[in-house]
Formats: C-alpha cells, structure tokens, sequence
C-alpha cells in the first residue's frame, strides 16, 4: 500500500513517501547542504518538502532557482499542482519591470538566475525577504555563471541554501569553490546502489557503437591535419611552448600571452583554433556541419582569414572536397548508424548533440528517412526557440506527437521530457556532469537503452577517455567534499578553544 507524505502546505496524496527523500530532505532541513541524487529520483519532491517546512516557520519567502526557463516552468508547475498555497511565482527575463515588481511579493518564487541576479542587483527584490533558497543543478556555481553573484547576495546566516544535482564536478577546485560560494556544511549523497534508493531504479544498458568515417571524410581529415601541423610548426619555430600532443584547449590558453607578448604569432595561431574546430566538427558531426562553421569562419574575416579560405592548399582542398561529398549526398557515418539504432528499439528516443547544425541535419535526415522528429535548442542566435516553443517541443515528444526528439545541452539539464525507451549521444562529452544528465533522460519506468556513437580515431575517442576518467572522480567527490567539510570543522573548533 502506497503511503504519502503529511506536511502543511502539501496536497494530500499528492506525494509518495520515500524514505531517502525523507532523510535528504531532513539533512537539508538542519543546515546549507548539497543534495546529490541521480537523475529521476526526484530531487524536486525533496525539494517540496523543505519548501513546506521553511514555510511553516514563517520566516520568510523561497526562492527556487534553476538554469533554463523551460526547467523553471517545470518545477514552477509542479509546485503548483503540490503545494496548497496561492501565492507561487514564475519569473523570468520574459516578464517586464513592473510585472516582476509584483511577482516578487509571493511566497515562492521560481525564477531564472539571470533575471533573479539583476533583479536583485537593481534593488527590485531584497534578499532579505528570503529565508530558502534553492539552487537546482548547483554545480552550476562555478566562475562568474550567475549563481555565483546570487550566492554573495545572501552570504548571511539567516538563508538556509540548498543546491541540488545529479552529479558533482570532477575537479576539486570546482567541488571547493561550491562549498565556499555557498557556505555549505553538509554534502547529502545518495547513489543508484544505495540501499533505499534501489528499489526505485531501474538498470541502463550502454551500448558504445564505434563506426569508421567514410573514406571522403577521412581524405578531408588528412589535409586538416597536414595544415594544422603546418601552424604547430610555425608557433614552435617561434618559441611558443606547446605540449606534444595537439590541444584545442592548449592553443586557447596561450592566447592572452600571445596577444600581449607575441603578435607575430597571432595568425598562426587564431588559423590553429579555427583548423581544430572545423575538424572536430568534420570528424563528429559530418560535411554539412563542416561546410557550414567554414562559411561562419570566412565571413568574420579575422586575423588569417584570407590565408586560410583562399591560400593555405590543404585547407582550402578540404574545402573543396567536403563541397563534392555534399552534392554526392555523403555525410557521415553515424546518420545511417542513426536509423538502425533507431530502429532496433520500440517507442521514444531522444537524440543530444552538441551542435545546432548537427541538429538540423539529423532532422533532416530522420525526415527523409520517414521517422517523426522534433528539435529542442536554446533560445539565443537567429534560429533559437524562444521558451514558449520550447515547453510546446517537449509537451509534443511527451504527448507522442513525434518519436524522435532531437536536444542540445538545454535538454540535458533536469527537464521531465517523457519516459523514453533510447538515449543516444551522436556526440560524447568530456564532462562527468554532462554524461549523466544525458543518461538521466532513460531507465525511469523500465530498464533504459543508451548508444553512444564513437567515430574512429576522432576526437570522439579523445573524449571517451576524458569523460571516463571524470566519471570515476566524480564518483569519490562527495566523500572528498565532506572530508574537507570535517576538517574545515575540526580546525574551526580549535580555534575556538585555542
């Protein structure tokens, strides 16, 4: 017999009460704590339950932060069909001054961090008004994203702070700067294997699909690297220290010094990170993808645009090889791979890359192929979906309206898009945190099918190994940040008494 949680402000039979978020939620309760929880085990019905407590003290109004208008939507709806109070806001930077002027009186606000940062810096809310805040994918707050900013708003002992995610950073520094922004005292973790958390799971078989470029891609993918190696040399021959193996991100970090300390290196340079773009591109995404960042890349005329687009021989061949390709109807190899995955599950799948044009040409090519595709990409740039657009998106793939969602990284993050039978990564990502949001979107009701497509000998391989490496320090970070909780404890305890 289902039982259901009994607290003011809750609607009746309206929860399932789980022991785990019973106790997360309680651990949350007593002091600022991070609330870690895989994908699906519902971290926004924990989140209820510290909303309730916090307004039956009275103390003050909730603030309920997440990254992305389409996920505030979501949990802005959930607490109104859960919550027996009026007064709940949706806020985002769609509303005007003087409505949000308003809407900020409520009890419990759901807003977007840009808006909420803003809104808070121009005096239009107080942080005094608040007595929970609530940071959905808080490993968010990192640098200068708007958490941050919002952090130092509240950087008193009267807010209880809460972050809630799936996963936590891979890198101690980023797991440290969390703790510090948000003045953190416990880390609350719960694991797929956790003694009650599994009865509520449900396995995710991972299929790691590798598939071999065509031989016109990887003709093209020669002639990049032969004129990549050409910039290596000249950067070399002009004292720029460079690690052995060819890094993207190795090239963005000298950019600053070379711009300040040695111009002559510019142009090879800024020609280096445009090569390594147009040829992750090429090597993951395919000729259209290709075609089109090189036409982007031309028409900003930067620094090496001209050598690169008219003179340099390798790359302007590759050029005009991926343009014959095109009109012969070839792309990559994944699209076919694409339909026989497909194909090979029964009901909904749900498609992430990384790249908007990579999006487009897999619409495309599903359309062609007779199989219903929907898009979900963020709001920015000329083609973007505006927030309205996007929740209509995700109600249609829910609704069975098409059986192929196509997702940028805006599906990534927390969003209940349906019970899907497939995930497949057209990309891999070297991100912890990414991967498991991705895999999060399966294996909810019934055991969950993930395909990651690898393309040989490709930065795709590259990421594979980052991301597996990440996988397994994500996995210890929690223990990592208590102890460092403890002794942060300990020491604080020592100088009291010293």
């Amino acid at each position: 017999m289902t039982t259901y949680i009994e607290k003011r402000y809750i609607q009746k039979n309206s929860i399932e009460k789980r022991d785990y978020q019973v106790n997360l939620a309680n651990k949350a309760i007593g002091e600022n704590c991070i609330v870690v929880l895989p994908t699906g085990l519902g971290k926004t019905a924990i989140a209820l339950q510290i909303i309730s407590e916090y307004l039956s003290r009275g103390t003050g109004g909730v603030l309920f932060l997440a990254p992305t208008r389409v996920l505030v939507n979501q949990h802005y709806k959930f607490l109104k069909d859960n919550l027996a109070l009026d007064d709940i806001s949706l806020i985002t930077g769609e509303d005007t001054v003087r409505k949000r002027t308003k809407l900020w009186n409520n009890s419990v606000i759901c807003a977007t961090p840009e808006i909420a940062k803003n809104d808070l810096d121009r005096q239009i809310v107080s942080s005094a008004q608040f007595s929970l805040v609530i940071f959905d994918e808080v490993h968010r707050t990192v640098g200068n994203y708007a958490y941050s900013g919002i952090a130092e708003c509240f950087d008193n002992d009267t807010v209880r702070i809460v972050g809630m995610t799936a996963t936590l950073p891979s890198e101690k520094e980023k797991a440290t700067e969390l703790l510090t922004k948000l003045r953190i005292s416990s880390v609350a973790e719960r694991t797929e294997d956790s003694p009650d958390v599994r009865p509520y799971t449900q396995d995710t078989n991972v299929k790691w699909i590798h598939v071999e470029l065509p031989p016109e891609l990887k003709s093209i993918q020669t002639l990049l690297k032969l004129a990549l190696d050409q910039r290596y040399n000249t950067l070399k021959a002009n004292g720029i220290s460079l690690p052995g193996q060819q890094s993207l991100s190795a090239l963005l970090r000298i950019r600053q010094f070379v711009l300040n300390r040695n111009r002559r290196c510019a142009k090879p340079l800024f020609a280096a990170i445009r090569i390594h773009y147009a040829l992750n591109i090429l090597e993951v995404h395919g000729i259209t993808p290709f075609l089109k960042f090189c036409k982007r890349a031309q028409a900003k005329k930067g620094t090496g645009s001209r050598e690169l687009f008219e003179v340099d021989p390798n790359f302007t061949r590759a050029v005009h090889l991926a343009k014959e390709a095109q009109s012969r109807g070839i792309e990559h190899s994944k699209i076919p791979m694409l339909k026989k995955t497909i194909e090979s599950v029964s009901g909904k799948a749900l498609i992430f890359t990384s790249y908007r044009d990579s999006v487009d040409l897999i619409f495309s090519k599903l359309t062609e192929m007779g199989i219903s595709a929907g898009i979900l990409i963020g709001k920015s740039g000329e083609t973007g979906l505006k927030q309205e657009k996007q929740i209509e998106t995700v109600r249609g793939f829910r609704d069975g309206e098409f059986r192929v969602l196509i997702a940028t990284r805006v599906g990534e993050e927390g969003l209940d898009i349906a019970e899907v039978n497939q995930v497949i990564f057209y990309d891999n990502v070297p991100s912890s945190i990414r991967f498991v949001q991705r895999r999060g979107r399966t294996g909810r009701k019934g055991t969950g099918r993930l395909a990651v497509f690898i393309a040989k000998d490709t930065i795709d391989e590259t990421y594979y190994w980052i991301g597996k490496r990440k996988m397994s320090a994500a996995k210890s970070m929690g223990g990592k940040m208590t102890e460092i909780l403890e002794k942060n404890q300990e020491q604080s305890r020592l100088d009291t008494f010293s």
